[in-house]
């Protein structure tokens, strides 16, 4: 029977993922840590790694993997940035989720545009204190104004749809254009300045890559509209934060969404109720009445939280029954491994006491 290390278990993980397992039955072992330098000791005797989004798998952590055996790091999310993919190629194999439910998403950016353009997180608050009052909660129609979708990925393409559903134009943007969903679809692919200029809604949806790092900045804020509201649910290096901060206090930007934040690894999905955010961009952020945060909760839903646990451990029995890996991701690929499983990329010798 393998052995699973399972980092950064929240009640939920352990809920879904002990269901799940009734089918595979692994043996598995629930750690509250994140996986990092401090913690990886902890992988000794296990076969496998189960990670999420803000666990550290850098270099060092890497290496005390490979010396305790550790052949696969079972990625039970869609993003990978916080892997060093190079030191991890050749020494540990890494898998992933790719598409645990792009509704999941997609629908949260959406609640998050309706939210702040109609100011219900404040209207709550304001009724709850018999506030009845309704200046300064004017928002403006959808309908008919532009939204700029950036990242046309299954995400997008589903925001894309709930975004026309409101009967608003449809700027999109993509390194790697669709053509033939957007000439089905009836959506315009236009560069970055233009999409910038003309949308009245941003929302972001592509992977943090070198080329998509800091993509919203003062440079590009500058170009918006003024009252532009900016929505986030890919990933937090894709904003720079003091930027962000500057254009809310200029007033260029109307209202901010953000489920994901670029130092979020302190503080999302922990409790922090009885103390004090030591991160200052982050609690100014929090100081303004028009960005909503939320805790990395897009992906939240009963249909995401089944579908990441059959995937991840299909990864793991996969890789053990040595079939192909179709959800492997390597260096050499540069995400995604065009030779996975029995014809991947690099081979580890496996042990002769497996069975």
């Amino acid at each position: 029977m393998k052995k699973i290390a399972f980092f950064d278990t929240k009640p939920y993980d352990k809920r879904s993922f002990e269901q799940v397992n009734e089918n595979f039955g692994f043996e598995i072992t629930y750690f509250k840590a994140h996986l990092n330098e401090e913690t990886v000791g902890l992988t000794k005797g296990f076969d496998t790694v189960c990670a999420f989004v803000n666990d550290e798998i850098t270099e060092n952590v890497l290496q005390h993997l490979k010396n305790h055996g550790i052949e696969l790091i079972a990625m039970r999310c869609a993003g990978y940035n916080n892997i060093d993919l190079k030191a991890a190629y050749g020494n540990v194999h890494v898998v992933r989720v790719p598409s645990y439910s792009p509704y999941s998403v997609a629908e949260h950016a959406a609640a998050l545009v309706l939210s702040l353009n109609r100011k219900t997180h404040r209207a709550f608050y304001r009724t709850r204190d018999n506030n009845f009052s309704i200046d300064g909660l004017m928002g403006f129609d959808l309908h008919g104004k532009t939204a700029g979708i950036i990242g046309t990925g299954k995400i997008g393409q589903i925001m894309i749809d709930i975004m026309k559903g409101f009967g608003m134009k449809i700027y999109a943007y993509d390194l790697f254009p669709n053509e033939s969903y957007a000439k089905e679809n009836g959506v315009e692919y236009t560069d970055l300045e233009t999409l910038y200029k003309e949308s009245d809604v941003i929302s972001l949806h592509c992977p943090l890559t070198p080329e998509t790092h800091y993509l919203i900045n003062d440079k590009a804020i500058e170009l918006m509209k003024p009252g532009i509201l900016l929505i986030n649910t890919g990933r937090g290096l894709l904003i720079d934060s003091k930027a962000l901060i500057n254009g809310l206090k200029s007033g260029k930007i109307g209202g901010a969404g953000l489920d994901v934040y670029e130092e979020e690894a302190k503080y999302f999905f922990e409790d922090f109720s009885s103390s004090s955010i030591s991160d200052d961009i982050l609690a100014r952020l929090m100081t303004f009445p028009n960005v909503l945060i939320t805790s990395h909760q897009g992906f939240f839903t009963k249909e995401a939280l089944q579908n990441i646990a059959e995937t991840s451990l299909q990864n793991i029995k996969d890789f053990y029954d040595d079939k192909v890996l179709k959800n492997e991701i390597c260096y050499q690929c540069h995400g995604d491994c065009v030779k996975p499983g029995k014809k991947r990329c690099f081979q580890i010798k496996r042990s002769n006491q497996e069975t």
